[in-house]
């Protein structure tokens, strides 16, 4: 077994040895990368947490549309399949970014995975784009808030969006400390 090894030069140990199960790999995402993507978000109310905009199936025009205003975008590899996806968006170089669009497929959950990625996005804004952190995620979402406020980051701000039965729900902006 081998260990998730960063491409990047990360200052957190941790993340250089989170998981020890079979190889792992962070790749750019290209186009042959969007079924793969796609099979992450198995029901209408998991696109929505992670992509609100999109519907329901996700599928290769909505992924191409992602690649334009969005950068980094990344897929992290068990061998062959994709296990997780995730990218930045409104990058202000020296300023801040944010990272979107998380989601670690069903049967790799609870393993670390969605740590190590998040991880790795922060370390692509502190290192390629000088710039502060930040995400945003849905109040509903009780294990992603959990695992960021583990990991160092705090509520600044909540917007009122609205979910699949158009019932009010919070949007919870955060940023690394």
């Amino acid at each position: 077994m081998k260990y998730l090894l960063c491409p990047l030069p990360c200052s957190y140990e941790k993340h250089r040895k989170l998981i020890k199960l079979s190889y792992r790999s962070y790749i750019p995402v290209t186009k042959e990368h969007f079924d793969g993507i796609s099979s992450l978000v198995p029901t209408p109310e998991e696109l929505h947490r992670i992509y609100p905009s999109a519907a329901f199936p996700l599928d290769t025009p909505q992924l191409q549309k992602l690649l334009e205003p969005r950068r980094d975008l990344t897929v992290l590899m068990d061998g062959q399949q994709i296990i997780a996806f995730a990218n930045l968006y409104d990058v202000k170089p020296d300023i801040s970014a944010f990272i979107g669009n998380v989601v670690v497929a069903k049967s790799h959950r609870g393993l670390g995975i969605g740590k190590a990625l998040i991880l790795h996005m922060k370390e692509i804004c502190t290192n390629k784009y000088n710039a502060a952190v930040h995400l945003s995620v849905f109040n509903f979402n009780t294990n992603a808030l959990l695992l960021y406020s583990n990991i160092g980051f705090i509520p600044y701000a909540v917007e009122q969006r609205f979910n699949l039965t158009k019932e009010p729900v919070a949007l919870m902006h955060m940023k690394s400390t």
